[in-house]
């Protein structure tokens, strides 16, 4: 499974610490969009200091106006305040959907957790409807995990 061959590479990007954190979390991004066929667009937001916002970090795929993003607001912003994964198979289907490409179908929100806190999220949309499994859940949880400890 893909899964298990990216997890090395994960821990190898981590450890690069000659490497700056943003440039670390962006070629994560890049590595997951490559090798992942239902990844179209892979970013990371993180808590913009004290305010109730998330702040886009790093990301590839397509541009995006989502910069910012209220707690609260869309799929990043619920996560924001719910501290749960979000799996939307069906963006169309969901109220609360901030759109960023007409081309996005769904996406998956984990958040990122550092000494128990919500500090961020990865962010993944994809073109295809409901192509997200568990697998692709616990995947990202490592993911953030693993962030966690360069940041």
């Amino acid at each position: 499974m893909i899964f298990d061959e990216l997890r090395p590479k994960i821990q190898k990007l981590i450890q690069e610490q000659h490497i700056s954190v943003t440039d670390r979390l962006h070629q994560i991004c890049v590595l997951l969009k490559e090798e992942v066929a239902h990844y179209d667009w892979v970013g990371f937001y993180f808590k913009n200091g004290d305010k109730k916002e998330l702040k886009l970090k790093t990301y590839v795929g397509a541009p995006t106006d989502h910069e910012i993003i209220p707690f609260g607001k869309g799929i990043c912003g619920q996560v924001a305040e719910s501290n749960q994964n979000f799996v939307v198979p069906d963006v169309q289907a969901q109220d609360n959907y901030i759109a960023c490409s007409i081309s996005v179908k769904s996406e998956i929100v984990i958040p990122l957790f550092k000494n128990g806190e919500n500090i961020g999220q990865i962010d993944i949309d994809s073109n295809q409807k409901d192509p997200f499994t568990e697998a692709d859940e616990r995947f990202l949880e490592f993911v953030n995990k693993e962030a966690a400890k360069m940041l």
